[in-house]
């Protein structure tokens, strides 16, 4: 494959994701879209560059590039600015979860009045389904995500705070291959190479909407690992990063220190049962949101729903669609209108913060199967002494 060419997977799957594509655009009415994103850009093209691309509803892809200088192709063009960018038909799709206001402006006066439609949703609804390449690509970095928590109990020396043991959990990953960034869905949403979270710094509220929240090291960045020493008695949850491949898996882990307190031990085993009960469920046709009524409906059951995504505060979902993101469709929601589908990628992550113990649980990727949910992620599922 010419590594200079725009498209760098191979032709069927292109033709694959242009289907879905054009047939979400037509569901919405849209005759042409503008794409912007980066992750958009990947999963269309399978690389990311300066510029825009334009899909129309025939299926024709064009590209808008400002850089690199070196791609080539008849479905190239190369331009300075947006203004250049030529459209098909009438209604044309703008990506409004990631436009800028200044950028809607400068399009609109471009497009001239053209009726809009909302291509951020168009490409979410396309991409939330997964090819058998996707499949792949994310059971890829499943493998090697696997093979760096299977090393971290080795990794762990006395005296080592929550930063320290990110630092060496950072080292393996990225020795492992795995590409360091990973792309969040949302202009509010920042971490660094994942979330390692030790005794009750795992009660933190974050500004960000994640599952679990930490101090962080810096005001400039307040989530995850704030040097907190890894005391005896303490829980360490693993949440790092797990892209090898431009698709990733999410995957969490616990350890401890020591001898940590018997409902820590119960809200973990409950946790691996909500992921064993939602991935037996998770079948094409069921609402995301009847899922994450179960999983609070067991953890109250089992007396544990002070405890449940937060303690001090709380997460309102239980699970989330991944792939070139870390945050895709579905959600696992209680007001989620999603509705399961085969071939999506889902991280189930039905965890609980124990004070004075930590944060406690696992999570899970899971493609969506006619008979359940297929786990991708493999590492072992108990509590792991350090």
């Amino acid at each position: 494959m010419d590594p200079n060419q725009l498209f760098l997977i191979p032709s069927d799957e292109i033709d694959t994701r242009i289907a879905k594509i054009t047939a979400e655009m037509k569901a919405d009415g849209a005759d042409s879209i503008l794409i912007a994103d980066n992750a958009n850009k990947y999963y269309i093209t399978g690389r990311v560059f300066a510029g825009w691309l334009t899909v129309s509803s025939s299926g024709k892809v064009h590209a808008w590039v400002r850089r690199p200088i070196t791609l080539h192709g008849d479905n190239i063009s190369f331009v300075r600015k947006p203004e250049e960018i030529t459209f098909d038909g009438n209604v044309i799709g703008l990506e409004f979860a990631t436009l800028t206001a200044a950028d809607f402006l400068r399009i609109s006066a471009i497009i001239q009045g053209k009726p809009t439609a909302n291509a951020s949703a168009i490409m979410r609804r396309a991409r939330a389904t997964k090819t058998p390449y996707e499949i792949q690509r994310i059971a890829e970095s499943g493998q090697r995500h696997d093979a760096v928590y299977r090393s971290v109990p080795s990794l762990f020396r006395d005296g080592m705070t929550d930063i320290d043991l990110q630092i060496e959990i950072e080292r393996e990953l990225r020795k492992a291959g795995c590409l360091g960034q990973f792309h969040i869905s949302g202009d509010s949403m920042e971490l660094f190479m994942g979330n390692i979270l030790v005794g009750d710094n795992a009660d933190n509220p974050t500004p960000y909407d994640f599952a679990m929240g930490g101090a962080g090291a810096h005001p400039s960045l307040p989530v995850g690992a704030n040097g907190s020493l890894i005391a005896d008695g303490s829980s360490v949850m693993v949440d790092a990063n797990g892209n090898f491949t431009g698709y990733m898996t999410d995957m969490t882990r616990t350890f401890a220190r020591g001898t940590i307190a018997d409902l820590a031990i119960r809200a973990h085993d409950c946790s691996i049962a909500i992921c064993n009960r939602l991935a037996s469920i998770g079948v094409p046709g069921v609402k995301a949101s009847d899922l994450y009524e179960e999983a609070v409906a067991m953890a109250s059951e089992a007396g544990l729903a002070d405890f449940f995504m937060g303690h001090r505060q709380h997460a309102g979902f239980i699970g989330h669609g991944v792939g070139i993101e870390i945050n895709e469709a579905p959600v696992i929601a209680p007001r989620s209108k999603d509705i399961l589908q085969e071939g999506n990628v889902i991280a189930l992550e039905p965890k609980f913060v124990i004070p004075g113990t930590g944060a406690v649980g696992i999570e899970n990727t899971y493609v969506v199967r006619p008979n359940g949910m297929q786990c991708l992620t493999l590492s072992p599922q108990e509590i792991l002494p350090l």
